[in-house]
C-alpha cells in the first residue's frame, strides 16, 4: 500500500508540473535514452551529432544540462530530474527555439513518473544489466520500468547483442514503434560491416554507444557523411575514461564504472592499451544504501582484470564505510589479486599515486568522476575526483623535485 500511494503522489506531482509548463515537450523532438551503462556517453553523442550537423539541440544528462550553450546543474547523484525541474527544462530547450531534446532517463526516473507526459519520439537503450535491485528488486522489474520509454515512441533503437533485446523486441512487437537495431557482433541494422566509421573513444563498449547514437540520429534524417563526421570529432564526455595529466611518468584516468559491467569493460579496455611490464590499478568502492549484491562483483571484476585495487568510500551514506569494503573485498577470496582497504577516498588516491604508481602503470579511479559531492552519513561533503587527483599528482611531482634538487647538492 505504501509503493502504490508514492507511485500515485509521483504521478500528482509529474502532472502538476506538466500542467504548470503546459506540456512543453510537445514542441520539441525528444530523444530519451536509457540503460544499465552507458547512457550519459550516448546521449552526449547524440547531442554532438545534432549539434554537429547544424539542428538546434539540448541535452538533460547525468553529467548536467546544456541549453543553448549553456551548462548547468540537474542535482546531486541525478540522473533524471525531480519532474518541476524536468519540466522547467524542456521549457527553457522549447524558449530557446530547440528542435530537438535529448534525454537521459534513469529506471527510478521511469518508474517514478519523473518523466510522465514528456512525448519521445526516438527511444534508444544501451545495455540492461546488474544495478539497482535494492530498488526494483529483480531483473525483470527493473527491465521492465526501463521498457516504459518505448510504450509511445516512433522508434525504438535497440541493442541486439544484449540480454535486454528479446523482452524488448517482443514487448515492441505489439506497439507501432519502429524497431532500429544495433549490433557488434550479429547482422544489425548499424553495425560494423555496413556502418563503419572512426572515433577517439576507446574499447568497445564506446563503439556500441556510437552505434547506438548513429542509429537515434538516422531515423531523424540525418546524413550518413555529417553523423560520421561528428562521431570522428566527438571529444569525449567529462569524467569518462578522462586522462589527468600532470607530466607524471603514469597514466592517470578517471571514469565513472559504478556497476561490475561498466568496471569490467574499463578495466578491459585499459588492460588492452598497457605495454609490459605496466600494471594496472584501480581505485574504486561501492555506494551506500544502494544495490549491495553488486560489491561483491565488483571485487570479483577487479580480482580478474586489475594488478591492484584500492577499495575505498563512494558515498556510504549511512552505511559504514568498512562494512561496504569488506563486503567488496569478498570478491577477492578466491584471487590471488592483491588489494588494499583506505576507507578515506581521499588517502586511497595518495597512496595510489605517491606510494604504489610507477612508470609505466596505468591508475584509474572510478566511481566518482564528475559528481561534486560525496554523502558521509546525511551530509554532502565537497567533492571534486578529478581535482583530488590533480592535487596528488601534484605533490608527486613536487616530492620528485625536491628530491631530485637534494641529490643535486649532495
Amino acid at each position: 500500500m505504501g509503493i502504490l500511494l508514492k507511485n500515485l503522489w509521483h504521478f500528482f506531482v509529474a502532472l502538476l508540473a506538466n500542467l504548470y509548463y503546459r506540456f512543453p515537450s510537445r514542441r520539441l523532438i525528444i530523444i530519451g535514452v536509457t540503460g544499465t551503462d552507458g547512457k550519459t556517453t550516448t546521449s552526449a553523442i547524440i547531442h554532438h551529432l545534432l549539434t554537429d550537423s547544424g539542428n538546434r539541440s539540448a541535452l538533460v544528462a547525468t553529467t548536467g544540462a546544456i541549453i543553448s550553450g549553456r551548462g548547468q546543474p540537474v542535482g546531486l547523484h541525478v540522473t533524471t530530474p525531480s519532474p518541476f525541474l524536468m519540466q522547467k527544462l524542456i521549457s527553457r530547450a522549447v524558449k530557446a527555439h530547440c528542435r530537438y531534446l535529448v534525454l537521459e532517463c534513469s529506471s527510478h526516473g521511469l518508474a517514478q513518473y519523473r518523466l510522465w507526459g514528456t512525448r519521445f519520439s526516438v527511444a534508444v537503450v544501451t545495455n540492461v544489466t546488474h544495478d539497482h535491485l535494492d530498488y526494483h528488486k529483480t531483473y525483470i522489474r527493473y527491465l521492465t520500468a526501463k521498457s516504459k520509454l518505448f510504450e509511445r515512441v516512433s522508434f525504438a533503437v535497440l541493442n541486439k547483442d544484449d540480454r535486454s533485446y528479446p523482452f524488448l523486441s517482443q514487448k515492441l512487437s505489439h506497439l507501432k514503434s519502429n524497431i532500429v537495431t544495433y549490433s557488434l557482433h550479429q547482422p544489425a541494422d548499424f553495425n560494423l560491416d555496413n556502418y563503419s566509421f572512426k572515433t577517439k573513444l576507446p574499447g568497445d563498449y564506446n563503439r556500441y554507444n556510437c552505434l547506438a547514437a548513429a542509429a537515434a540520429v538516422s531515423v531523424l534524417g540525418i546524413k550518413p557523411a555529417a553523423v560520421k563526421k561528428a562521431l570522428a570529432s566527438f571529444p569525449g564526455v567529462i569524467g569518462r575514461m578522462e586522462e589527468i595529466d600532470e607530466g607524471q611518468s603514469f597514466r592517470a584516468v578517471v571514469d565513472f564504472a559504478a556497476t561490475p559491467n561498466a568496471l569490467e569493460n574499463a578495466l578491459k579496455t585499459l588492460r588492452s592499451q598497457m605495454n609490459q611490464p605496466g600494471r594496472l590499478i584501480a581505485v574504486f568502492g561501492s555506494a551506500g544504501l544502494r544495490d549491495v549484491q553488486k560489491r561483491k562483483m565488483m571485487g570479483q571484476v577487479a580480482a580478474r582484470f586489475a594488478d591492484i585495487s584500492i577499495l575505498t568510500a563512494e558515498d556510504p551514506r549511512t552505511e559504514d564505510v568498512n562494512n561496504i569494503i569488506d563486503q567488496i573485498a569478498g570478491g577477492f577470496s578466491k584471487s590471488k589479486s592483491k588489494y588494499y582497504k583506505f576507507p578515506d577516498r581521499q588517502e586511497a588516491i595518495h597512496y595510489a599515486i605517491n606510494n604504489l604508481a610507477k612508470k609505466g602503470d596505468i591508475v584509474a579511479f572510478f566511481g566518482k568522476a564528475h559528481e561534486k559531492s560525496m554523502c558521509i552519513g546525511k551530509v554532502e561533503y565537497p567533492w571534486d575526483e578529478r581535482l583530488a587527483v590533480r592535487l596528488a599528482l601534484r605533490n608527486l611531482l613536487k616530492q620528485n623535485n625536491a628530491h631530485s634538487d637534494k641529490s643535486e647538492h649532495i
